[in-house]
């Protein structure tokens, strides 16, 4: 008979032990963040009716990401990210909820675009959002920015540093405005440069697209700055001064490391002011490691009263996964799960051996007992030495007799006998070594 495939499907994530426990602390660490900013979690369905993931205005874009399936009647699709399945949310409890509601999710999401490195078609995410009805100052827009930064500087031993691009879709909408592009002009250039640093030819296709006059203007933004067109019209000075007073906040906050580039402007069809996107200082072959910005107008899909919203999103798995794939995560500090390795003796001394497990474990010490009993002491310690355990605790006829342990310092060799007590002091202290 031959063997089924031992390999996850492509762009599916399996992690070994130690890698799985860094990233768990990594999650760890930036909900504690996330807990301390008064952010509620929420644990939304993976699974959503088709016409909530998708409609007419985005479908082109969404289409090619969403897993799609049918149960009898009901067309159903796996969440692609947060946002959606939230905005849902909130107009279905909007009489339960206080506003401004700020939230987070820490959930998998699944895209059905082409696998790579740090992009997968299964992966963590890590969603916050702060939503109020009928409008919603900008200053939560610097805030969820902030947050962001406190979230992977709880994290940079680990992953390394990070900085924040921002860009403005208000000031693109205000610059095709001035030029006069027609709807399709404007969904062009957006396209052109929200590639633009990926792309050689830009400047032809924007010559392309526009003409040369508009082009020269279009190119202009990037060689003289976003702040050189002040003074041409009313909707182009306020997305300007917008710009200047959020990085004026961000700065307040203590956000290091954030610039304008207004060549940002996310993907989303939604976002409709301020967007902005995190990237590895340490590793720039990365792509960005999370972003967000302003929504206005998604809600209203599912609910006639105006709310608006900001959010962003982490790609857990995208910065993590894609670091270990790398090599560039030092893994030895989640090697050692466990500090004690209790060996037993014999059948006879294992109700004592586990009195002695209980005991470690009420102290918060990480121990396991070796309960194949009948085996050698040779397995036993090669055991305790495989799962990198800093001490044994061997019990035999004699410990259970003086109601004491026997501790093998496992990286000296060094073996006292002591009571559960002393050992436990002792292995306590080692431990945090």
């Amino acid at each position: 008979m031959d063997l089924k495939p031992t390999k996850p499907l492509s762009g599916f994530i399996e992690l070994l032990p130690a890698q799985q426990r860094c990233f768990d602390e990594c999650a760890r660490r930036m909900q504690e963040v996330l807990k301390y900013a008064g952010y509620s979690r929420l644990d939304l369905p993976a699974i959503e009716r088709a016409e909530v993931l998708t409609d007419k205005d985005n479908w082109d874009e969404i289409e090619t990401q969403i897993f799609l399936f049918q149960k009898g009647d009901t067309k159903m699709g796996l969440r692609y990210d947060g946002t959606v399945g939230l905005s849902r949310f909130v107009a279905g409890h909007i009489n339960d909820l206080a506003f401004p509601f700020r939230v987070y999710q820490f959930a998998r999401n699944y895209r059905g675009e082409r696998p790579q490195r740090g992009r997968y078609r299964e992966f963590w995410q890590m969603d916050i959002d702060v939503l109020g009805i009928q409008g919603l100052s900008t200053n939560y827009d610097a805030e969820i920015v902030a947050t962001l930064a406190r979230m992977y500087e709880s994290i940079s031993d680990i992953v390394g540093s990070v900085k924040v691009k921002v860009g403005n879709r208000r000031f693109w909408n205000a610059m095709f405005e001035y030029l006069g592009l027609t709807a399709e002009q404007s969904r062009a250039v957006f396209v052109l440069v929200d590639k633009k640093d990926k792309i050689s030819d830009f400047a032809e296709g924007l010559r392309d697209t526009v003409g040369a006059d508009k082009a020269n203007e279009i190119n202009s933004v990037f060689t003289n700055g976003y702040r050189s067109f002040l003074n041409k019209t009313d909707n182009l000075d306020a997305a300007i001064n917008e710009m200047d007073n959020f990085m004026k906040l961000l700065g307040v906050m203590g956000v290091k490391n954030a610039e304008i580039d207004v060549s940002i402007m996310r993907g989303h069809a939604y976002y409709t002011g301020i967007v902005f996107e995190f990237f590895s200082v340490d590793y720039p072959e990365l792509p960005a490691v999370g972003g967000g910005g302003r929504y206005e107008d998604l809600v209203s899909k599912f609910s006639k009263t105006k709310i608006v919203g900001v959010g962003a999103s982490i790609g857990v798995s995208r910065l993590l996964v894609a670091l270990m794939e790398m090599g560039k995560i030092d893994l030895s500090r989640w090697e050692r799960p466990v500090d004690v390795a209790i060996l037993v003796m014999g059948d006879d001394n294992l109700q004592y051996a586990l009195t002695v497990e209980s005991a470690l474990r009420a102290a918060k010490i990480p121990s396991v007992a070796y309960l194949d009993t009948d085996k050698k002491f040779k397995n036993q310690i090669e055991y305790a030495d495989k799962i990198m355990a800093k001490y044994s605790m061997i019990i035999g006829e004699d410990e259970v007799k003086n109601k004491q342990v026997s501790v093998k310092d496992m990286a000296t060799g060094e073996q006292k006998t002591l009571s559960v007590a002393d050992a436990i002091k002792l292995v306590a202290g080692g431990a945090k070594k």
